[in-house]
């Protein structure tokens, strides 16, 4: 006899009785509810039963045989669906609606796990906060993040990633935010987006979102692009509805003091905080998470002692001390806003020998030639003692940098870092997520 396929209200039910939810078999808790997912060299539907031998209460899976050989054998461990993701998506979308309390979603083309966790360290002095854990910001990661919520949490924060357009209005569809922030719009994803225009248009997703169901939207008023893509959307929708609350921040003057080697601002009550990040974009980063604090009521010392006692450990403007040398390792990711931004800072640091260690910008497409060359001419201008460019299309920055020393792959350049020490310097490290170049650390 064939098994029906589950509904999500049967699915739901059966969340209830579990621990949590893995869609990874190393990763397996007592008593959870594994989701056999697709990709593009697997089939989870394979992996179900070593799920369920791991401990894992039910399997959600959509291969009928995988479900009907389970039943043969007098089990009752896996829930036939028509297709994992969607299931996941769904039963993430149901589970969000047994909550009323604010979930801010967060996008942005750069700074969006900075700020994510700057907010979430203001609002965790008021509220049980839940965040985006990692990088689970994607159409699989932000199911995982809402099916993460009980009943303990009072608020939640959604990070929401994409490389193209209509993915911000799927995670969107799912998350439901009440309230919104988009750190900035710039050069990232170009390839998937189709361009700057696409990008525009795939973040403010967002915007649409919170505009066509009367939601709170946070906006830097610093921002020209961002507050325009708010004026359009309200010319757009007009009086069918809009968005119930607009907050342009900065309110009330903070000023920026110093921004290398790390931030340091002083309030509008006049009170000097002192900082771990460098740079004025983790500033605009600052500023959103105490933006956001003072709309949902932390106190202004609450919220700036959260903001200095943030010390990152996540490969974001990170820094490390390596003998007598100081590195600050930004390479969690990297396109050519970001680039730019941490060129210039770092640039603008005070030290006596300063050396950069760049790698690839990826998901750039046809630009990717164009935009290294330029980052080549950037990198000129602020003339670094040391230039190190590691990767297949840094090559195009080096018809501005006939000095620099490059290496197409790090195999190479780590053997350089170990035949050529360094004392006394100051390095900055960045290239994007598939360089992986926090492997230099071990050899500086």
């Amino acid at each position: 006899m064939s098994i029906g396929m589950l509904s999500t209200e049967q699915l739901y039910h059966k969340f209830l009785e579990c621990t949590g939810v893995s869609t990874d078999t190393r990763r397996i808790t007592p008593d959870c509810l594994f989701v056999a997912l697709k990709g593009d060299s697997f089939d989870g539907n394979r992996f179900a039963e070593q799920a369920i031998a791991s401990g894992a209460r039910y399997a959600i899976v959509d291969d009928a045989l995988v479900a009907e050989r389970d039943r043969s054998n007098g089990q009752n461990h896996y829930l036939l669906v028509p297709d994992c993701l969607t299931a996941l998506q769904n039963l993430a979308r149901h589970h969000r609606q047994t909550f009323n309390f604010p979930i801010i979603g967060l996008t942005g083309s750069n700074g969006k796990t900075t700020t994510k966790e700057l907010m979430a360290a203001v609002l965790s002095k008021n509220y049980q906060l839940y965040a985006t854990v990692g990088n689970l910001n994607n159409h699989i990661g932000v199911p995982l993040t809402l099916l993460s919520l009980n009943e303990q949490h009072e608020m939640a924060i959604v990070e929401m990633g994409a490389n193209h357009q209509e993915e911000i209005a799927l995670l969107c569809s799912i998350a439901q935010p009440t309230h919104g922030l988009i750190t900035n719009v710039g050069k990232a994803h170009l390839e998937g987006f189709g361009g700057m225009e696409g990008v525009r248009k795939g973040k403010g997703e967002l915007y649409d979102y919170l505009a066509q169901h009367a939601k709170t939207v946070f906006i830097n008023s610093r921002d020209k692009t961002l507050t325009v893509m708010y004026r359009e959307r309200l010319k757009t929708i007009r009086s069918e509805s809009t968005f119930a609350e607009a907050i342009f921040y900065p309110g009330e003057e903070t000023d920026l003091i110093q921004e290398s080697p790390v931030v340091v601002f002083r309030d509008s009550a006049g009170h000097e905080v002192t900082t771990h990040l460098p740079g004025r974009y983790n500033f605009e980063n600052m500023l959103a998470a105490l933006a956001v604090g003072d709309y949902f009521g932390v106190s202004p010392e609450d919220a700036n002692r959260a903001v200095s006692d943030y010390n990152p450990t996540n490969n974001r403007s990170q820094h490390i001390t390596k003998g007598t040398n100081t590195v600050l390792l930004d390479a969690y990711n990297a396109n050519p806003s970001s680039m730019a931004a941490a060129i210039q800072q770092f640039a603008a640091t005070p030290a006596k020998r300063k050396v950069v260690i760049l790698g690839d910008m990826y998901e750039l497409g046809s630009e990717s030639e164009a935009e290294h060359a330029a980052l080549g001419e950037l990198i000129a201008k602020s003339k670094f003692d040391l230039v190190i460019l590691a990767g297949k299309d840094m090559h195009y920055a080096l018809g501005a940098l006939p000095n620099a020393y490059y290496f197409p792959d790090k195999f190479s350049l780590h053997n350089w870092l170990m035949d050529n020490p360094m004392t006394d310097t100051h390095i900055l490290v960045k290239g994007s997520r598939g360089m992986s170049l926090e492997s230099v650390i071990p050899f500086i």
